[in-house]
């Protein structure tokens, strides 16, 4: 690669060439779900969108270490380390462990990743298996002078670590207008101030899930996970960390501080943010009713759904929008994202059968692929990219209607800028060609059940399928040779 990647980093407010700490490695910290519910759209797209910057960051050559976490514990109703865990309160309702909450849930997410064509993560801890990591960064910061215990609660001074370091930066704001924007502390709160946050949470003796720590039985806060497991596997300071705008001002804001209490250092390099979700130009959410599930977009079972969308086609449709902008859902917008990934694919398929000449007539290829990667070095611009590919698609379709000629060179360009594009960058799948290959299999096994009905003298049986698999249109042929079928 002869051109530099510009990544904008929200810290800075601007796009910065990307420089790793230790070149050839790159450290990739996204936050991952929170296991007590279905995983949401949003949280799909922001997956989505990292799977895209994996994929190209291992496209350029780079050994990259991509971490995402599973929250599995210490996340309570609100920000401000107050009400119910919601893992205890699932359970409750389902009359199960908590635990199995959390299985359930993060299969639930792993099956959604999959169909969506994610790549698995290179490490996935969770804040339960790291509990003693987070006990001994919560211990550091204590020690440094940032931290205070009351109760069994340890919590995090804000206004101290303001005076040395600046606590609002990530979102550009004064610590003054942070503390104007919340509620004034009550007789009986705990905290010195109206910023402080909970590193570990004095756990009643009927809260189900508590470990012992130098404070007694108690359980993380929401934000040292992060800052304890990704400085565990990624170092004090990393290259990246991503996740949903959403985190910015709270969860976000509170890693960074978390980290530079703990070890005296700025522990990212690279702050990256997805943009928000809407449906017809109004925010996705719940109480909007317009919140539905990535299994209800793929069903079309909700009542906003014309259809049911493949997971290919909906992730083509995130991909079609830069990750820091909005995305909106709609279903005249998601048709036409299905259309014109079908168009891609089938474009594609052509390439083997274009006739190649001894020059070309058409644009310069190698220059069509330069801009390729040109937009994905502009911060990942997957949609100046994809228009890049439907150029290809243009010159592949005149080829093939005789209308312009390609060189047996620039053949070999443009085949390989296509495969590395649609399928390693872009993560795309043939999703028919998986239907046809699942369709194979179960016509084997239904072939080999007619056989062996056949050998047990059940004709009935035998002639029962047939006549069946005639009803669907499929025909099977007996001879000598053995059994064959085909779609009438």
């Amino acid at each position: 690669m002869t051109e530099p990647l510009f990544v904008y980093n929200t810290l800075t407010r601007k796009k910065e060439i990307f420089q790793p700490l230790n070149p050839p490695f790159v450290g990739l910290y996204v936050c991952g779900p929170t296991v007590y519910s279905d995983v949401h759209l949003g949280n799909c797209r922001t997956f989505v969108s990292f799977d895209l910057v994996y994929r190209y960051l291992c496209a350029l050559g780079y050994k990259v270490r991509y971490v995402r976490n599973i929250t599995d514990a210490g996340h309570l109703e609100g920000d401000r380390d107050e009400g119910d865990d919601k893992f205890a309160k699932k359970a409750r309702l389902e009359q199960v462990e908590p635990m199995e909450i959390v299985q359930k849930y993060t299969l639930g997410f792993h099956e959604v990743m999959q169909r969506f064509n994610t790549l698995p993560p290179s490490i996935e801890p969770t804040a339960t298996g790291h509990i003693c990591e987070q006990i001994e960064m919560i211990k550091k910061i204590l020690e440094n002078g940032y931290a205070y215990e009351v109760n069994g609660t340890v919590y995090f001074d804000v206004e101290k670590y303001s005076k040395q370091y600046p606590y609002g930066q990530l979102t550009n704001r004064q610590l003054e207008d942070l503390i104007a924007g919340t509620r004034e502390l009550g007789g009986q709160d705990e905290k010195r101030g109206r910023l402080d946050f909970a590193l570990w949470i004095h756990a009643k003796p009927e809260h189900v899930m508590r470990w012992p720590s130098p404070w007694g039985w108690g359980f993380p806060g929401w934000h040292i996970e992060c800052s304890a497991m990704s400085s565990k596997y990624l170092g004090e300071t990393f290259d990246i960390h991503g996740g949903g705008m959403d985190l910015q001002a709270t969860h976000h804001t509170n890693e960074i501080a978390q980290s530079q209490a703990c070890n005296h250092t700025s522990p990212v390099r690279y702050w990256m943010h997805t943009n928000m979700l809407t449906v017809n130009g109004v925010r996705m959410s719940k109480s909007a009713g317009n919140g539905f599930l990535p299994g209800e977009l793929f069903a079309g079972s909700h009542p906003l759904l014309e259809k049911a969308y493949s997971p290919m086609g909906v992730r083509f449709f995130m991909l079609q929008s830069h990750y820091r902008s909005t995305l909106d859902f709609s279903n005249e917008a998601l048709q036409a994202s299905e259309k014109g990934f079908q168009k891609l694919l089938s474009s594609y398929k052509l390439l083997d059968k274009l006739p190649h000449s001894a020059a070309s007539s058409t644009s310069n290829i190698t220059e069509l692929e330069q801009k390729c990667y040109a937009a994905m070095n502009d911060d990942f611009n997957s949609p100046i990219l994809i228009a890049h590919l439907f150029e290809a698609v243009r010159i592949i379709n005149s080829v093939q209607a005789g209308s312009e000629v390609l060189s047996e060179a620039d053949w070999i360009v443009l085949n390989k800028m296509c495969t590395v594009f649609i399928f390693d960058v872009l993560g795309l799948k043939d999703e028919g060609a998986e239907n046809n290959e699942l369709a194979g299999e179960v016509m084997n096994l239904v072939l080999t059940l007619r056989q062996e009905a056949k050998t047990r003298k059940d004709f009935a049986a035998s002639d029962k399928i047939r006549d069946e698999l005639q009803k669907l249109h499929i025909v099977i042929k007996d001879s000598k040779d053995g059994t064959t079928w085909s779609i009438n």
